[in-house]
């Protein structure tokens, strides 16, 4: 059975959709067939980071209604080689389309919901898919909630940031626990040493004491990474980096999940 799983974050600057790219290609390079979405639409990233442009379908399409899924999903298994399959859902960058998104109603946003909902059936039990990933809005946008509402795990992207820090102990308790959803933590940017085991536990120690459960993943600071801007897939292009072996141990961590 597949799972769908929301990476979510309190705030921006957490490195979520980077995390959301990389683990999906991740479980791609594992042979798993995945499908992306950006549901991050007041501001659209995957089309600029995967140099998608002038599609004819958008997942705002999708969620409008005027048209099904497998008009949105675009096929970009050719970027991860020797695995599975990777299809992304886009949401339309442009300014017209973001104002569009973050002026829509509570009404629309509940029939947009029963649309992600219905994902499970068509792509995960009709066409076969391992995961869904839904890379999400910041914070407490209606397209998060309804992303978190539709998955099986919620994958929250932090860092030792104060106010991230409150912020997601916050969505732990009012937000998480109010939907029941199995909650992962990824510490991301971690300055603090923990290439050995020690260093590690210490971490992993003090993590849990913040949000009183241990973390699923912890990545440090990479300066390769911040210069690499969101345009390098390291499981495709830097398979032997450390960020590739976290990200693999997160994957198969995510794979033994109920």
């Amino acid at each position: 059975m597949g799972k769908i799983i929301a990476v979510h974050s309190y705030k921006g600057g957490t490195g979520k959709t980077l995390l959301s790219v990389n683990l999906a290609a991740t479980f791609v390079k594992l042979g798993k067939k995945v499908c992306l979405f950006d549901l991050d639409f007041r501001a659209p990233s995957l089309s600029i980071l995967l140099k998608m442009e002038n599609l004819e379908y958008w997942l705002n399409d999708y969620l409008n209604g005027t048209c099904e899924i497998d008009k949105v999903l675009v096929d970009l298994s050719d970027k991860i080689h020797n695995g599975g399959k990777l299809f992304v859902g886009f949401a339309n960058p442009t300014t017209e389309a973001i104002r569009e998104m973050s002026a829509k109603d509570r009404k629309w946003e509940m029939r947009a919901l029963g649309r992600l909902l219905s994902l499970r059936t068509s792509l995960l039990n009709g066409k076969g898919f391992d995961y869904l990933i839904f890379d999400t809005s910041p914070g407490l946008q209606y397209s998060s909630i309804n992303a978190i509402v539709g998955a099986d795990i919620v994958l929250v992207a932090t860092t030792f940031d104060r106010s991230d820090v409150d912020g997601t102990r916050r969505m732990l308790q009012e937000l998480y626990d109010l939907f029941e959803k199995k909650t992962e933590i990824v510490l991301n940017k971690v300055l603090h040493d923990v290439s050995s085991k020690s260093g590690k536990e210490i971490m992993q120690t003090k993590i849990g004491d913040l949000y009183h459960t241990p973390p699923l993943g912890i990545i440090p600071c990479f300066c390769d990474i911040l210069r690499g801007e969101g345009n390098i897939i390291f499981p495709q292009e830097k398979p032997e980096h450390p960020f590739t072996k976290i990200l693999e141990e997160i994957a198969n961590k995510i794979d033994k999940l109920p």
